[in-house]
C-alpha cells in the first residue's frame, strides 16, 4: 500500500482523539478477524518475546512504525513477521505504549495521556475487567521490549545489539518506569465516568 509510516515524522495524526480512536478500532477490527482463527498444527512462529497468554494470534508490535497511512481513507497495519500466538491485552498494551505514547522522554511525554489511554480503552471497547488487567500489564509489557533488548545484545544478536548500543534499551526501561509511577493514574482515567 503506497503511503507513510506514522513514526515519527507523521505522529501528529495522532493527536486528534478521533485518530487514535479510528487505531484503536482497526485494532479491534483485527483482533476481532482472528478470535476464532485456529491456526494449523503445523505452524512455526517467530517468537520474540513470550507473550502473557495465547488467546488471538497477536501482531505483536502494534505501534506506530508500524502503521501506515495513504490518506484519510486508507490505513494499513504492516510488519507481520512476529504474529503469532499470544494475548489480546497483550498486544494492546504494547499498542498503547506507541500510540497514545506513554513515554518517559520530555518530548513525548504528554500531559492528556491518561485521558488518551481512556480514549483507546472506549474505542476498542475494552470491558471494565479488561481494563483493569490491562493497567499492570502496561510496565511490563515495555519492560520486556528492555529486557529482550538486553538479553539479545548479550548474545551478540543484531539488529537487537546495535539498537541497545544507541539508547533504545534505556528508552524501555525508562518508559517502564514512567508507566509503573503511574499506575494508579491509568487506572482511574480508565474506570472514571
Amino acid at each position: 500500500m503506497p503511503g507513510h509510516v506514522v513514526w515519527p515524522d507523521r505522529f501528529s495524526l495522532m493527536e486528534p482523539a478521533r485518530q487514535l480512536a479510528r487505531v484503536a478500532r482497526l485494532i479491534r477490527d483485527f483482533h476481532d478477524a482472528v478470535q476464532d482463527f485456529t491456526p494449523p498444527p503445523d505452524a512455526h512462529w517467530q517468537t520474540l518475546i513470550p507473550p502473557e497468554g495465547s488467546d488471538i494470534i497477536a501482531h505483536n508490535d502494534l505501534a506506530p512504525w508500524n502503521l501506515v497511512v495513504a490518506d484519510e481513507t486508507r490505513w494499513a497495519l504492516i510488519d507481520w513477521d512476529a504474529a503469532g500466538p499470544g494475548s489480546l491485552l497483550w498486544d494492546v498494551a504494547y499498542a498503547v505504549h506507541g500510540f497514545i505514547p506513554l513515554s518517559a522522554h520530555p518530548d513525548w511525554q504528554r500531559p492528556d495521556a491518561a485521558e488518551r489511554l481512556r480514549v483507546f480503552a472506549d474505542a476498542y471497547g475494552l470491558d471494565e475487567t479488561e481494563r483493569r488487567r490491562l493497567v499492570p500489564l502496561l510496565g511490563r509489557r515495555t519492560r520486556s521490549m528492555h529486557d529482550f533488548l538486553r538479553d539479545q545484545t548479550a548474545q551478540g544478536a543484531q539488529p537487537w545489539a546495535r539498537l541497545w548500543a544507541e539508547g533504545h534499551g534505556d528508552a524501555w526501561r525508562n518508559d517502564a518506569e514512567y508507566i509503573e509511577q503511574r499506575e494508579d493514574q491509568w487506572i482511574h482515567a480508565l474506570l472514571a465516568g
